[in-house]
């Protein structure tokens, strides 16, 4: 039987690129439909990923889910993106 090398850590590297690729897409389109300014792509990977973890905070709680999988990780994300992008725009004025 042959051995099975894992090497720590790259499982969370692995995480890490997915979830900037997830949140770079969804701020992205986010950007498209609010209509924003644009944030770059450094800012559209960090409005992604915030739009996840509201999305993620907020679906559950109103009882909404979108599935699993990489579309449904996109649209939770880009959904909670535009209404990070709406939040910032109320404060802003």
């Amino acid at each position: 039987m042959e051995e099975v090398v894992v090497t720590p850590g790259v499982g969370l590297v692995v995480g890490l690129l997915i979830a900037a690729v997830v949140g770079g897409i969804a701020g992205f389109l986010a950007n498209l439909i609010v209509k924003g300014r644009g944030a770059g792509l450094f800012g559209s990977i960090v409005l992604g990923i915030v739009g996840a973890l509201v999305a993620g905070w907020l679906f559950p709680f109103l009882g909404f889910s979108l599935g699993g999988g990489l579309i449904g990780a996109v649209l939770s994300a880009m959904i909670g993106a535009i209404l990070v992008l709406a939040v910032i725009r109320l404060i802003r004025g």
